[in-house]
C-alpha cells in the first residue's frame, strides 16, 4: 500500500468484504452494464448525515466534490479549478469552480452549494455525526456547539464559481480532506423541497457526479445509470451500475462460479480452492477493526473486565481461521507503516506497543481482580455485530475466546442489520460493539479523535486525554515534534487501560473477471467507476 498517503476515505465498514459484483437478475453482464453487490443497505444519502463506507462508497459515484482521489490516494481536481490560492498565512484558501458543472436536474453547481452543504453539516439541529471533520473550518466547532450562528462558519461564495474558506489552523491534509464525502455540496433548491426527506430516496436528491441513481428498493437493491448531466460525460464508459444487498457470500460465489456475476468478495473457507488463481486477490487497507467499549456499562467500566477481554483473543488464530484474507493481527487503533513522524519514524513505535497482545494468563489475572472488584462471579455482557453471514462467524469466534478464557463470562450476540447497528451506536445502547474504521485523513488524529469525549460513541472521558488531543488539533500543530509525542502519548493512554480493543489491519480477498477494465481503487478502498468498463 502507499506509504505517503495524503488523505483516505473513511468509515465504520461492514464485518465483511463491502462490495463485491453480483448480478442482479441472474443473468450474465451484457453492454456497459456492471452488476455489483453490497454487503449492507445504503443507511443515507444526505452527505450531511452520512457515516458509513456504504454511503461513502455510493457517493463517490453519485456526487463529486472539489477534489477527487487517485490511484495513489492523492486530490487531485474535479469541481475545482487547479489547486487552491492560499494566502499569505495559509489559512484563507480561495478555489475556483468549473463552469459546466451541473445537477442531474440541470441546475448549475455553484459555490452557494458548498457553502449551504456545510452550514447544515456544521449545523447542531442537523445532528451531523460527521460535524467534528469540518472543525479546522474557521469557527465551525463553536457553531457545532451552539456557540455562534451557523452564517459565521469561515466559508463564502465570492461569486457562482469562486468559493473561499477561512482555516482556524494551518493544515497540511485539508486538500485531501475536501474530496471526503461530508463535504460534498448540496443543491439549496431541492434539498429545501425535501427537508427530512433528503436523501432518503433516489429521487429525494440530485447529484452531480458521473452517474446519478434512479432507483432505491430498501433492503433489496438500488440502482445508477450514467448521468447525462455531469460535465465530464464523456469520459463515462458504463451505461449504468446495478446494486443488489448480498449478505450471503456462498451465494454471490455461486453466481461467479458460473460466471453471472463480474466479481466477489471471497470468505476464508474458500481461500484455498481460489488462491492460485489468477482472478484472486488479496489487499492490506489502512483501516483498522477493533471493539467499541461502552463505558457506561457497569462491568465495562471496570479497567481489569476491559484488560481481561482485550488479552483473551488470539488474534493471530482469528486472521488464520476466519479471514485469510491479508489481515493482520493488531494490538494499535493505528494502522502500521502508514503515518510517519518528523524524523521518518513510523507512528507504531510511540502509538502503545504490545500492551494489549493476546496473553491469556495475564488476562486471567485481571478478571479475577475484576471480579473481585465488582463483587460477581457470573457477568454477561452483549457484543453488537451486523446480521451478514461473515459477522456472525465473527463474533462467534469472538465468543468461544471470551468463555473459554475468562471464567463466568457470558457473552450474548446481538446481529442487527448494518443500519440499525448504526443506530444503536450513536443511541450509545451496546455494550461491545466489533466495529471497522477507515482513516479520514493521513495523521493518526482520524483514529485517535474518535476517542475525543466531544465526539465520541463510546462513554469514554479523561481530561488529560482531551487535552492531548486539543492541543495536537491546535497550538502544537506549529511544532511537528511535540505534536507527535502528544499524539503518542494519547494513543497509549487508551491502550494502556483499553479503552478500545483493537484486533486487526483489515485486508480483503476477493476474485474479478479478466473483462472487468479501469477500475480505479487506492488505499482507501473506495471505488471509482467513472472510467471504468467492460471489454469481453
Amino acid at each position: 500500500m502507499n506509504k505517503k498517503l495524503v488523505m483516505l476515505s473513511s468509515v465504520v465498514l461492514s464485518a465483511s468484504t463491502l462490495l463485491a459484483a453480483c448480478s442482479g437478475g441472474g443473468s450474465k453482464t451484457e453492454g456497459q452494464v456492471l452488476n455489483l453487490s453490497t454487503t449492507a443497505d445504503i443507511p443515507s444519502m444526505n452527505p450531511s448525515l452520512a457515516t458509513d463506507m456504504v454511503s461513502f462508497q455510493t457517493f463517490e459515484n453519485v456526487y463529486e466534490g472539489l477534489y477527487r482521489l487517485d490511484k495513489n490516494t492523492k486530490p487531485v481536481p474535479a469541481l475545482a479549478v487547479g489547486e487552491p490560492e492560499k494566502s499569505k498565512d495559509k489559512k484563507t484558501w480561495t478555489i475556483k469552480l468549473r463552469k459546466d458543472a451541473k445537477w442531474s436536474n440541470g441546475d448549475p453547481v455553484t459555490a452557494n452549494d458548498f457553502v449551504y452543504a456545510w452550514r447544515e453539516v456544521v449545523n447542531p439541529k442537523t445532528g451531523s455525526e460527521y460535524a467534528f471533520i469540518m472543525f479546522d473550518i474557521e469557527n465551525a466547532q463553536d457553531i457545532n456547539e451552539g456557540k455562534k450562528d451557523v452564517n459565521s462558519l469561515g466559508v463564502k461564495a465570492i461569486d457562482d464559481h469562486t468559493l473561499q474558506i477561512k482555516l482556524k489552523n494551518v493544515q497540511p491534509y485539508f486538500e485531501g480532506l475536501l474530496s471526503f464525502g461530508t463535504f460534498m455540496p448540496k443543491n439549496e433548491k431541492v434539498a429545501k423541497k425535501y427537508g427530512d426527506k433528503y436523501g432518503t430516496d433516489a429521487k429525494k436528491a440530485v447529484y452531480n457526479g458521473p452517474f446519478k441513481m434512479t432507483e432505491w428498493k430498501t433492503e433489496d437493491s438500488f440502482k445508477l445509470v450514467k448521468n447525462d448531466k455531469y460535465w465530464n460525460k464523456k469520459v463515462v464508459k458504463l451505461e449504468g451500475i446495478n446494486y443488489r444487498v448480498v449478505k450471503d457470500v456462498q451465494t454471490g460465489l455461486n453466481l461467479y462460479d458460473t460466471d453471472k456475476i463480474d466479481s466477489v468478495g471471497i470468505s476464508s473457507d474458500n481461500v484455498e480452492k481460489y488462491k492460485d488463481k489468477p482472478d484472486f486477490k488479496t489487499e492490506l487497507t489502512a483501516a483498522m477493526s477493533y471493539f467499541k467499549v461502552n463505558h457506561k456499562n457497569k462491568y465495562l467500566a471496570n479497567k481489569n473486565v476491559r484488560l481481561a477481554i482485550a488479552k483473551s483473543i488470539d488474534k493471530q488464530s482469528y486472521v488464520d481461521k476466519n479471514l485469510k484474507n491479508g489481515s493482520v493481527p493488531a494490538n494499535q487503533i493505528t494502522p502500521k507503516d502508514v503515518y510517519k513522524g518528523p524524523d521518518d519514524t513510523d507512528f507504531s513505535k510511540i502509538a502503545g506497543g504490545d500492551i494489549l497482545k493476546y496473553d491469556t494468563n495475564a488476562a486471567k489475572e485481571y478478571w479475577k481482580k475484576a471480579k473481585q472488584e465488582l463483587g460477581e462471579d457470573k457477568i454477561t455482557i452483549e457484543l453488537l455485530t451486523t446480521d451478514q453471514e461473515t459477522a456472525k462467524t465473527d463474533a462467534e469466534f469472538f465468543k468461544e475466546q471470551l468463555e473459554k478464557n475468562l471464567d463466568g463470562l457470558t457473552v450474548k450476540i446481538k446481529m442487527q442489520p448494518f443500519k440499525q447497528k448504526l443506530a444503536l451506536e450513536d443511541k450509545r445502547d451496546y455494550d461491545l460493539s466489533y466495529s471497522n474504521w477507515f482513516p479520514d485523513y493521513a495523521d493518526p488524529m482520524t483514529f485517535l479523535d474518535l476517542f475525543w469525549s466531544k465526539q465520541t460513541n463510546t462513554n469514554y472521558k479523561d481530561a488529560k486525554y482531551d487535552q492531548l488531543i486539543e492541543d495536537a488539533k491546535g497550538p502544537l500543530l506549529k511544532d511537528p515534534k511535540a505534536r507527535w509525542k502528544a499524539l503518542g502519548e494519547a494513543s497509549t493512554m487508551l491502550l494502556e487501560e483499553a479503552h478500545t480493543i483493537p484486533v486487526i489491519q483489515r485486508g480483503s480477498a476477493y476474485l474479478q473477471k479478466t473483462y472487468v477494465k479501469d477500475v480505479l481503487t487506492n488505499s482507501s478502498n473506495i471505488y471509482q467507476y467513472d472510467k471504468a468498463y467492460i471489454k469481453k
